[in-house]
């Protein structure tokens, strides 16, 4: 599934990501799938049936990740014109701010259909967590969305999956929808280990439950497409949702919605969202500029 190449090799999803479904499903479980030309559904012959999945009731939606950019007087040109947008002209749209700025995002932003919401979460409630913030906290803001288990976190403050499916749990109590990010490494990509890694990083997430899972947003971010210039094609993107999406409708829970990430732009937001089990953005350095992240949510 090498990069090189430019699209993945005839790889399906991986037997956890893609357990055994009753007789009559189109899809039958891992046994019936294989790896690499093995006999079996190539994903060339799969990805038809991966189209059924989508359903009409899955709104697009288009987050913001300002990661650690912003003073108050970017902030507030970037939110004027954001709020000053015809919410006609584009979809479900939001913006997760650094944690100084919730306040003035919620004044931005209140009695629009912007939604706001944080970057992080702490699991705890409260306590002796210097430098955490709760999900009761930026419940108090207004907080509709926290990022959880976003790469760079996992990557520069070494959160493990049970830490990230500790925070999504968090938040889910304070009435918060947490926004679980998973991907891999170019290392792990080109090693044939995507969707390992992607299972490995979602079991502490799904086994939260259905009615859990069903509050949540997931995102799918190849850590070596952020903030690289580099995008996933839309075929590997679709090839790890599909797996994603197959995760969901076995748990229970088909109807979440999965953001793709990764050096989004207006540029290729179109041919992304075109996928079936694509659902919308989570957007990094595109969002500190109005009209570009606009764009992209009007695709």
């Amino acid at each position: 599934m090498g990069l090189a190449r430019g699209l993945p090799g005839p790889v399906v999803p991986c037997p956890a990501l893609m357990s055994p479904r009753p007789p009559g499903c189109a899809v039958h479980g891992a046994r019936g799938l294989a790896r690499s030309g093995r006999a079996g559904l190539t994903l060339t012959l799969y990805r038809p049936l991966l189209r059924m999945t989508q359903t009409a009731n899955r709104a697009r939606l288009v987050l913001g990740n300002w990661k650690m950019h912003g003073s108050l007087a970017e902030n507030a040109a970037l939110l004027d014109a954001l709020r000053a947008a015809d919410a006609a002209s584009h979809c479900q749209i939001g913006v997760c701010v650094p944690f100084p700025y919730l306040a003035q995002a919620a004044q931005a932003l209140a009695g629009s259909a912007i939604t706001w919401g944080a970057q992080d979460v702490s699991a705890q409630a409260k306590g002796a967590f210097t430098g955490e913030v709760s999900a009761g906290m930026l419940k108090e803001f207004g907080c509709r969305w926290a990022l959880a288990g976003h790469s760079e976190r996992r990557t520069l403050h070494g959160e493990s999956d049970q830490l990230v499916a500790d925070k999504a749990r968090a938040a889910l109590e304070q009435g918060l929808v947490p926004v679980v990010c998973v991907g891999e490494s170019l290392e792990q990509r080109e090693s044939g280990q995507t969707l390992a890694v992607i299972e490995r990083q979602l079991a502490p997430v799904l086994a939260l439950g259905r009615e859990a899972v069903a509050g949540m947003v997931l995102a799918y971010e190849p850590v070596w497409a952020i903030g690289t210039g580099r995008t996933a094609t839309p075929e590997q993107a679709q090839e790890v949702h599909a797996a994603i999406r197959a995760a969901l409708t076995t748990l229970g829970a088909p109807q979440v919605q999965v953001l793709y990430g990764g050096s989004v732009k207006a540029a290729n937001a179109a041919t992304l969202f075109a996928m079936a089990d694509i659902d919308g953005a989570l957007v990094g350095g595109a969002s500190l500029v109005a009209e570009e992240f606009l764009r992209i949510a009007a695709n």
